[in-house]
């Protein structure tokens, strides 16, 4: 699982459901939150939070301006490599921060990916996860 800390930046409710948006190393990222300020008091602009994803939700690209509807997307840089028969785990520096990211082999041999290759990773919105930063 990968965790980051980060700020509420912005919260937007309605009918019980909140877009929360989190500052973590100068990138905004959102989520879909199924409570609202009056139901979780952490949902609080100003409260730090963690942004927690699993490694199968992130989306590697090459391309740094994909035309899709994918809102969370972090410039990082290959750390490492660890191919599989059928699947690979990709080490991502985010910041001062590992994100692990898990693609199939085929995968990322068509893309080509190795070690110290800019890259785009991706993550949708209902994917992340926030936790109160106790």
């Amino acid at each position: 699982m990968n965790t980051l800390n980060g700020n509420i930046t912005t919260i937007q409710s309605h009918e019980g459901i909140s877009l929360v948006k989190v500052n973590s190393n100068d990138t905004i990222f959102t989520s879909i939150v199924l409570d609202t300020p009056e139901t979780a008091s952490y949902l609080e602009t100003g409260h730090s939070v963690k942004i927690i994803f699993k490694e199968t939700e992130v989306i590697i690209s090459k391309d740094f301006k994909p035309n899709i509807s994918i809102q969370n997307r972090l410039q990082c840089t290959i750390e490492s490599i660890k191919k599989g028969v059928l699947l690979s785990q990709i080490n991502l520096i985010f910041g001062k921060t590992i994100i692990k990211s898990i693609i199939t082999t085929n995968a990322c041999e068509q893309l080509e990916l190795k070690e110290n290759d800019s890259v785009l990773a991706l993550i949708k919105t209902n994917e992340v996860s926030l936790s109160p930063n106790d």
